[in-house]
């Protein structure tokens, strides 16, 4: 009995410890790890966010086999920092898009190696847009991956698009991420695609596709194979409920450039918007008109923008706006009316909220009209969204302009920044503005006084009214 009793006590030594998984909870939103569930997250502020995550027992060793692999890594190629002069300052290859629109998002083109982050909402037209400019590059060897669509279905949209076909670019339909690098060895594509990333799964992380834990590790998966090949990845991904782009933040430092596809389904009107890119300016946008066969690219926004029959109608004004370096007209329209339940309304659709009533506040308290018990609603013409500043002078027009019912005559125009007290500030690249709305066959145009300084009045035709407070240019529109 004590040797069976022996015997027991070794075979059981020898059996392996079996740990059980451990279990940790992520936000969603913005990446933030707990050992427990928290109702809200310390880090992002958000409510109801964390998820459960479960983590293998054999991540320890797992983690400290890859940091001893790192250590000697990086003890064998050891780097030594250099001063400025010594790094060499040269500018990055392009490959040219074939569309005028995006290579201006991107800063010039798509850089070799780069990843870029495609976001948007659901039916905006991200997959249409990636389609038809990968058919536009016959020359280029293009490996889109599908793991939303079936390869019938991404037929019948380039059928419906009407692009020539690209003999050069391959659809695969696979959500596995080891089974998409074996086909990009096989194929050796210069451009790679996947739509989506939240569809793409790794076996090394046991949790579904789509999780926190699985978006990171596929993506710094694609990031290494970009940067160590130099072969460009498109990544396309969805956006939550807030607008935001889902998945964990650490996406977004992953990745070398985020656009952003916006628009309203119920306009035709689509905008590209760069929110960060390391290879060019943030500030650029690209403008498309959606129609049947695919997105058209709109060069010259300002004549679609703009009604051209709003002449004797109260509440428009006109204001001369710039998104990046595009400067181009468009249409404020607002409407002021009496309020119905005794609590007014104040909603803006494509203008700042806040901003709006600071302007509300200023008209009243500066200018002297009582807009309290009236309701005010303001509309961005066209289902555009800009945040240019300049716009504060167009929309106080055009809110006085409903409050009085009096029509802004025709042909005039506006830039300027409304300050607290009432003062008409300065704006960026006013000579631009001015040109656009000459071109447009605007005959007056307000800008603030202070922008006359180095302004060439001799190159332009247009009457031009320099302003410094809110009521000049309401006396300068309204008499």
């Amino acid at each position: 009995m004590l040797s069976g009793g022996c015997f027991s006590k070794q075979s059981h030594q020898s059996l392996p410890s079996m740990a059980k998984d451990k279990t940790a909870y992520v936000c969603n939103n913005c990446g933030q790890e707990s050992a427990k569930w928290i109702g809200k997250c310390p880090s992002c502020g958000m409510w109801n966010t964390f998820q459960e995550i479960r983590i293998s027992s054999d991540t320890g060793s797992q983690a400290a086999r890859h940091t001893a692999m790192s250590v000697r890594r990086s003890a064998e190629s050891a780097n030594r920092p250099l001063h400025l002069h010594e790094i060499s300052a040269h500018e990055e290859p392009r490959i040219d898009m074939s569309d005028d629109e995006l290579n201006r998002v991107l800063g010039g083109g798509l850089v070799p190696g780069s990843i870029t982050l495609l976001g948007g909402e659901p039916g905006i037209g991200k997959s249409t847009l990636t389609l038809q400019t990968i058919l536009r590059l016959p020359q280029r060897r293009i490996l889109y991956v599908s793991g939303e669509e079936s390869a019938h279905q991404l037929k019948m949209r380039a059928d419906r698009i009407s692009h020539p076909v690209n003999d050069n670019c391959q659809i695969l339909c696979e959500t596995s991420l080891e089974n998409i690098f074996a086909t990009i060895r096989e194929v050796n594509p210069e451009i790679v695609i996947i739509d989506s990333i939240q569809t793409i799964a790794t076996e090394e992380v046991e949790t579904s596709a789509g999780s926190i834990t699985q978006v990171r590790e596929c993506a710094s998966a694609l990031l290494r194979f970009a940067k160590s090949s130099g072969v460009p990845v498109i990544l396309i991904g969805h956006i939550n409920k807030e607008g935001t782009l889902a998945g964990p933040k650490i996406l977004e430092h992953i990745v070398d450039t985020v656009i952003q596809f916006e628009g309203d389904q119920h306009y035709m009107y689509r905008i590209l918007r760069c929110i960060k890119n390391r290879f060019g300016s943030t500030s650029e946008l690209g403008i498309y008109e959606m129609e049947q066969g695919g997105l058209r690219q709109v060069s010259n926004p300002s004549e679609l923008l703009l009604t051209q029959d709003h002449e004797g109608l109260s509440g428009v004004a006109i204001s001369a706006a710039i998104e990046g370096i595009r400067p181009f007209l468009m249409e404020t329209q607002a409407l002021v009316s009496t309020a119905a339940y005794g609590t007014p309304q104040r909603s803006a659709t494509g203008f700042d909220q806040r901003r709006l009533n600071m302007l509300l506040a200023v008209l009243e308290k500066r200018v002297g009209f009582k807009l309290i018990q009236k309701d005010v609603f303001i509309n961005i013409a066209g289902g555009l969204r800009v945040t240019d500043m300049a716009m504060d002078l167009s929309v106080i027009a055009a809110v006085l302009s409903s409050n009085v019912d009096t029509p802004i005559e025709a042909g005039w125009c506006m830039a300027g920044e409304v300050g607290l007290s009432g003062e008409v500030r300065p704006v960026n690249r006013i000579e631009q503005r001015i040109a656009e709305a000459e071109k447009l066959g605007f005959t007056h145009i307000i800008i603030p006084k202070y922008n006359l300084q180095g302004l060439n009045h001799s190159r332009f035709n247009i009457e031009i009214h320099p302003v410094k407070k809110v009521e000049e240019a309401l006396r300068a529109l309204f008499g």
